[in-house]
């Protein structure tokens, strides 16, 4: 297959975005590269540190101090 490109000016006056899915990209123009990277808003305090997975459901929003142990 043969293509012919030819680039001409191209003037972009703004741009509104309102919103972003989870592979986004806004492209205006050429690009010999393109780089990819990833950012994350999730507050720290929701992430889990332990693989300890709490048993009982009233138990798993308490410290581990206050928690009510299951007796088999």
């Amino acid at each position: 297959m043969k293509m012919t490109v030819t680039n001409k000016c191209i003037r972009v006056g703004s741009i509104k975005i309102s919103g972003v899915g989870s592979a986004s990209i806004v492209l205006i123009g050429d690009a010999e590269v393109i780089t990819s990277s990833s950012r994350f808003d999730t507050p720290a305090d929701s992430f889990v540190y332990s693989p300890n997975v709490p048993l009982n459901p009233a138990n798993a929003l308490m410290p581990p101090s206050d928690r009510v142990r299951e007796e088999a």
